[in-house]
């Protein structure tokens, strides 16, 4: 009994390496913040990937000026723009931790977001992904709302063809799974939605019930920049994932997303937005 015991402890006092990666693009305004938000964090064994893909505004200056502060930094220039994909698995090939975390360059985490994620994969080691409630925040980081997420592997699953399991950027991923599975570098826009349903074929889910992120909503934002684009790819996701990987969709599922797709070219984005971050707020379908 007493081994036991000493084993249990020796794995909650281990801090394994967490590789923290973060692909950016023209982030100038926020990127300063983002980083901060990253070196603050309680729990300190970290290596921070930061991929700059081809910033034409000034933000790989930023960037390397907190190098120079910071040797958990490591940070790459792609000679030419690749897209979000491509500097995502880049960063995974150049990462060492037993865990990845994901970051964007406009968004904060809290300090104890790591710590708390860690003990989550830790306590959960059947888990490939998990997340975390977030705060919808306005450009300046002004508190909006809280968005809600599924919490077990059970119910996220049951809402998986409604909306994203995850915030993409509140996201820990066990490394072996993530380096095997990697991003789909022919999808631009929604390849985080495309890659749960393949990891979901080999751990569970889960996320934490409480926000560890402030996710910046402003003009920039994919969300609003790229709406269509997003929805359109999320549909096709949403096909492969039943006819490639095997999953099922439910009668009100199929509704659902033929709904979502008729919605395409007839309701502004704005109005659309709107509808969605509604939706998701409370959880209403």
């Amino acid at each position: 009994m007493r081994k036991k015991h000493k084993k249990k402890s020796l794995l909650y006092h281990r801090k394994p390496l967490v590789s923290v990666i973060m692909p950016v693009y023209n982030v100038k305004q926020y990127v300063g913040s983002a980083i901060e938000s990253i070196l603050n964090q309680t729990y300190a064994n970290f290596e921070f990937i930061i991929i700059d893909d081809d910033s034409n505004d000034g933000t790989f200056e930023i960037l390397k000026s907190f190098k120079k502060k910071d040797k958990r930094i490591v940070l790459r220039r792609n000679k030419n723009n690749l897209g979000v994909s491509k500097s995502l698995n880049k960063a995974i090939r150049l990462s060492k931790g037993e865990y990845i975390a994901r970051m964007d360059g406009d968004d904060w985490s809290y300090p104890e977001r790591f710590k708390l994620q860690v003990k989550l994969m830790q306590d959960n080691p059947d888990v490939v992904v998990s997340g975390s409630f977030i705060e919808i925040c306005d450009s300046k980081l002004r508190y909006k709302h809280i968005r809600k997420y599924n919490i077990d592997d059970i119910s996220i699953r049951k809402h998986l063809f409604r909306y994203s399991p995850f915030a993409h950027p509140a996201t820990i991923w066990q490394a072996e799974v993530l380096k095997k599975e990697l991003y789909n570098e022919v999808i631009r826009v929604s390849q985080d939605y495309e890659l749960y349903f393949r990891v979901g074929k080999i751990g569970k889910f889960m996320n934490l019930n409480k926000p560890l992120l402030k996710l910046r909503i402003h003009k920039q934002s994919v969300s609003i920049t790229r709406n269509d684009l997003q929805l359109k790819n999320t549909v096709l996701i949403r096909l492969n994932a039943v006819l490639i990987l095997g999953y099922n969709m439910t009668p009100s599922d199929k509704l659902y997303n033929f709904l979502q797709e008729l919605s395409i070219g007839l309701v502004p984005v704005w109005l659309r937005f709107l509808i969605f971050d509604f939706l998701r707020r409370f959880n209403f379908y």
